[in-house]
């Protein structure tokens, strides 16, 4: 039996995931949560064996819990669940020790394979995630700007492009507006970019305000 942590902040994405899950034998949920610290509180008591986790939460989202399980709990395998497309967050997941990117809207099957593929030790990959990770390794020149942000940057700029002023980007993020202040400033600097309205643009121009 597979004991599984299902950690999203939308009780009805969690109810759904539940009757989905229900009538498999191998699976059970045994925990949820509706964010990411107390997801890593219920792990922390023991008897999870993968934890299903939502990129897209308040506070502390699903890129900072993922590091968190990483660093406390590194072999208790994380998949994570977004509605974001795999270009915008896959490698990033992959690449911090994610055993797997979901989008929302997979069908069942890919869901059972991965959690099952997860709780085996593996990594749940689909052709066209493993040939960005494949590229994303190599030593080309030509990448974009976006792909060089740190993680952290790269959330402030998707945040920055949704219209959140710095302050608003600060509470979500729990961080200082220095801090994204400092951050905004690398964004402009590796993107080429001046003010919100261009960093706006240039994430509309990117794909990357896609929800």
């Amino acid at each position: 039996m597979i004991r599984l942590l299902i950690c999203d902040d939308h009780l009805i994405v969690r109810q759904g995931l539940r009757q989905i899950l229900a009538d498999t034998p191998d699976i059970e949920v045994v925990a949820e949560s509706s964010s990411g610290c107390d997801a890593l509180r219920l792990a922390c008591q023991g008897g999870i064996d993968v934890v299903l986790l939502d990129i897209a939460m308040p506070k502390r989202d699903g890129l900072d819990t993922l590091k968190q399980f990483r660093s406390e709990m590194p072999r208790l395998p994380v998949l994570m669940l977004s509605t974001y497309p795999d270009k915008q967050y896959a490698v990033r997941c992959l690449k911090l020790g994610a055993s797997g990117y979901l989008n929302k809207s997979a069908d069942t099957d890919q869901l059972l394979e991965a959690i099952r593929k997860a709780a085996n030790g593996g990594v749940f990959v689909t052709t066209a995630q493993a040939e960005a990770l494949a590229v994303s390794l190599s030593t080309r020149a030509d990448l974009q700007p976006h792909e060089i942000l740190s993680d952290r940057e790269y959330q402030v700029l998707r945040l920055i492009a949704t219209g959140q002023s710095v302050a608003q980007i600060a509470s979500q993020l729990s961080l200082s507006p220095n801090t994204v202040s400092t951050y905004r400033a690398r964004i402009c600097e590796k993107t080429g970019t001046r003010n919100d309205v261009e960093i706006a643009l240039y994430a509309v121009r990117q794909g990357l305000h896609q929800v």
